[in-house]
């Protein structure tokens, strides 16, 4: 059986790469706060799915417990995040340090659990973050500075384990995210293990969807 985590499971991208991963057969576990959006979920039932609620992303015991559960993890997708716009003048320490937290810390601490899970059992995996335009094209965060900073370091940080990989996992790659696309959208796209990254491409050295 091939375990996936997706954080962000429950929102509108998070659900069409749920969709996707079931119809591959995979088996998805999917964390979550909100309870009113994991009551929309539209694979809440479904018997690949695991719902579990009340993991907050930004604490290390809550992100280890999540993946202590996980059986021989095959790939961890990280979705979880949130959007902020202001311009810089208005951006308090607060709002920065809420945009690092939702979007950068949750994204490195579930990268160092996969990391740790995908050792222990010598079998390798796979890691995708989800970045932003403003993180590949920085000129384009003027009016969300908050946002652009802690999505630059989603992406060096996937960099990062693309370069230097102690661990056996198949890829580390971006899916850069410019728009988050929904089912309803006529060009409806899910994150992949994309190719943009030429890093990971030639780290791979194999397809995306092997």
């Amino acid at each position: 059986d091939r375990h996936v985590v997706v954080t962000g499971g429950t929102g509108a991208l998070g659900a069409a790469t749920v969709g996707a991963l079931i119809e591959a057969g995979a088996i998805c576990h999917v964390p979550y706060i909100s309870t009113a959006e994991a009551d929309r979920f539209t694979y809440r039932d479904h018997a690949q799915v695991r719902l579990l609620g009340d993991i907050e992303l930004t604490q290390e015991a809550a992100v280890a417990k999540l993946y202590d559960g996980v059986p021989k993890l095959w790939a961890s997708i990280h979705i979880a995040g949130g959007f902020a716009m202001a311009p810089v003048s208005k951006t308090t320490n607060s709002d920065l340090m809420k945009q690092i937290e939702i979007n950068y810390v949750t994204a490195f601490l579930c990268c160092r659990a996969s990391v740790n899970s995908m050792t222990s059992t010598g079998a390798g995996g796979r890691i995708v973050n989800v970045a932003a335009r403003p993180a590949l094209e920085w000129r384009s965060g003027a009016g969300m500075t908050a946002y652009a900073i802690s999505k630059s370091g989603v992406a060096a940080l996937t960099v990062a384990l693309a370069l230097r990989r102690p661990v056996r996992a198949d890829c580390c790659s971006l899916a850069w995210a410019s728009r988050r696309r929904t089912p309803s959208s006529p060009r409806f796209a899910t994150p992949s293990c994309c190719t943009t990254n030429p890093v990971c491409r030639k780290r791979r050295g194999s397809s995306p969807g092997s």
